[in-house]
């Protein structure tokens, strides 16, 4: 078993609840600018700022609608709804009356919403529109706790501050003294990959401890010198990466706006007028932002010069890890030359596009491909990868400041534990560390090891305590050879390429290694808009031809990243991508595999039983199916 080295906690203990950090700064800096609302949610080309002290009372107001409203501590109230300004004023309203927040997925269907609130006991829900009304209507015959739903999109949360007119502040002030750090704050529950999602208890402690690390190890790199840090909330506040970048803004004076739209072009817009200084972001987003990149850059016909420029950033971010790393000189002086001619003609534009005052950014929910993040550091914005789940509150892990290693989840936060099992599997020790799932104590045991949490994830730590992920436990695949293979790295390493939008691995008990891969809609549009014309069945024949030597050689490309068996054999190319309409992914975006390989049981069949016509000797980076019968076009 590898154990990291141990770190001492970096913070002061935690006093009261997540609440007292918004009063205590409105106290201490009132005029601090502390959130941002857009003045006309359509356009989204102007931001409105608030002050701290203007926030607290709009909390307050809040806060004494929700105690007329018979709201209790301890009493839990489910929001269900988007990314916005009203969640966070919400969310802080509950907690200083003692209420526990249920965060839900807006898109989770009729079955998720009412197994949560029944087995959490809600006894109100907050939801956006109309089809949030209806889908909570349609359970509440199975919820007798349930007494209030409120609709945001038709001014519940203004009503119930009119309400609570007759409340005196000194009540809220009293209610939110007797919170404790230990007082349950969240619970989160998992994405549900399988059978009924668990609702994980988070406290106030567990929730404000990686945020509080955070910001006192790292919080110097969310802006340049002298400015205040600004961070354009996007990400779910339903999963607890997302109530992590709230914690962070509100406990560290951080400017924050809200994106509900996470589609390509609000968030760039977004981006845009926000003007962040810092992001939290997927390795999705990360990628997306890079075939944005790529595909303007082509259709302006600077394709060429960009792929140089990449290749440049990565070649001088390489020689600065190694520098930094102790293993090298560090860039010479023609990478620092080229460098800085594309500074000037290329990285600037793409920093441009987020804004122009990106200095950082953060990824998280699932390893950052580290070819995508030497290319991020090298056109000047450091991508730290961090490691967390659910169950730990967000962060465990994070790449230490100056000694960031590309390619690993960093190393174990002070006051954090972490050992990788002879097994593989990884397990975590720390304060944010949850309490346990609600009315699941045999779960709650069986999760943890000798006083230790279980992740789940398997992975490896190096000489130097970095974290690497392999994958997750229970997504191993077995052959019927009997070897093992872990699918993140081969999915991650096929997404990164521009035509390739979603990949899954597969071959429990089959001969092989396979892969079902779904294509980027609007990459495959621009792909096709820059061949060449000509008639049109002759055109669709070549493209369609092109388009498969495309994806043999992506796959090819992430067959050299791993041994010969346990590289992709056979592949087939759907015609649908994985999404939540058609229950593939979870409200968090990860693969549901078992639904997945159920699903396409049949093309899984099809794609084996056409390898199996396919010499056993040939090369193992050359992948074999794609069948003529394929149209990726249809």
């Amino acid at each position: 078993m590898h154990q990291s080295e141990v770190s001492p906690p970096a913070t002061a203990l935690m006093q009261g609840g997540l609440a007292d950090s918004l009063f205590d700064t409105a106290r201490r800096t009132p005029g601090l600018l502390q959130i941002a609302r857009r003045a006309d949610s359509a356009s989204g080309a102007q931001w409105i700022p608030f002050t701290a002290a203007e926030l607290r009372d709009e909390v307050v107001d809040l806060a004494r609608g929700l105690v007329t409203s018979g709201i209790r501590p301890g009493d839990r109230v489910a929001i269900m709804a988007r990314t916005r300004y009203e969640w966070t004023v919400l969310s802080f309203a509950l907690w200083s009356v003692g209420a526990e927040i249920v965060p839900i997925y807006p898109t989770s269907s009729h079955e998720q919403v009412a197994w949560i609130l029944k087995d959490a006991h809600c006894v109100a829900v907050v939801v956006e529109d109309e089809q949030g009304v209806m889908t909570v209507g349609s359970a509440c015959a199975s919820l007798p706790f349930l007494r209030h739903v409120w609709q945001l999109d038709t001014g519940a949360l203004a009503q119930l501050a009119e309400r609570g007119q007759a409340i005196p502040a000194t009540t809220v002030d009293s209610l939110r003294r007797i919170v404790l750090p230990d007082s349950t704050a969240v619970i989160a529950y998992t994405s549900g990959t399988t059978g009924h999602a668990k609702g994980c208890a988070l406290t106030h402690r567990s929730l404000a401890s990686p945020c509080d690390t955070l910001l006192a190890g790292w919080g110097h790199t969310a802006a340049p010198p002298g400015e205040q840090p600004a961070i354009l909330a996007f990400l779910p506040f339903s999963h607890v990466y997302g109530l992590m970048i709230q914690g962070l803004c509100l406990r560290g004076g951080i400017m924050m706006g809200h994106e509900p739209d996470l589609g390509e072009e609000a968030l760039s817009a977004a981006l845009l007028s926000f003007r962040p200084t810092y992001l939290y972001a997927v390795p999705f987003v990360f990628e997306k932002i890079f075939k944005n990149f790529l595909r303007t850059a082509q259709q302006a016909g600077r394709g060429a010069l960009f792929e140089r420029a990449v290749r440049t950033a990565q070649d001088f971010a390489l020689a600065e890890e190694r520098h930094r790393l102790g293993t090298g000189p560090g860039p010479g002086f023609d990478l620092r030359l080229q460098h800085s001619l594309y500074e000037k003609t290329v990285y600037r534009k793409m920093r441009a596009a987020l804004g122009g005052r990106v200095c950082g950014a953060v990824s998280g929910g699932s390893p950052l491909n580290r070819e995508l993040a030497l290319f991020y550091a090298g056109i000047g914005i450091f991508v730290h990868d961090g490691y967390g789940l659910t169950e730990t509150s967000g962060g465990i892990t994070a790449q230490p400041v100056g000694r960031e290693k590309f390619g690993t989840v960093g190393r174990p936060m002070p006051g954090v534990e972490v050992q990788v099992a002879d097994d593989g599997e990884i397990l975590v020790w720390g304060p944010s560390v949850f309490q346990g799932y609600i009315n699941d104590p045999h779960t709650t045991q069986a999760s943890f090891r000798n006083g230790w949490l279980a992740t789940g994830d398997i992975g490896r730590i190096d000489a130097e305590g970095y974290l690497t992920i392999t994958g997750r436990k229970k997504d191993v695949i077995i052959t019927s050879g009997g070897k093992s293979v872990a699918p993140a790295a081969l999915e991650e390493r096929l997404r990164v390429h521009p035509l390739i939008h979603q990949a899954v691995v597969v071959g429990d008990n089959r001969p092989c290694v396979g892969a079902l891969i779904t294509l980027d809609p609007e990459f495959v549009a621009h792909w096709r808009g820059s061949r060449a014309g000509g008639e049109p069945s002759a055109r669709d024949a070549r493209e369609e031809n092109e388009l498969r030597e495309e994806v043999r050689r992506a796959v090819a490309a992430a067959n050299t990243t791993v041994s010969r068996s346990e590289s992709i054999r056979v592949f087939r190319v759907l015609p649908e991508p994985f999404d939540l309409a058609n229950g593939l992914l979870t409200p968090s975006m990860k693969l549901r595999r078992d639904a997945i390989v159920s699903r396409f049981a049949a093309e899984i069949d099809a794609m084996y039983q056409t390898s199996s016509r396919v010499p056993r000797e040939y090369d193992s980076t050359e992948p074999s199916i794609w069948e003529d019968s394929d149209n990726v076009f249809r």
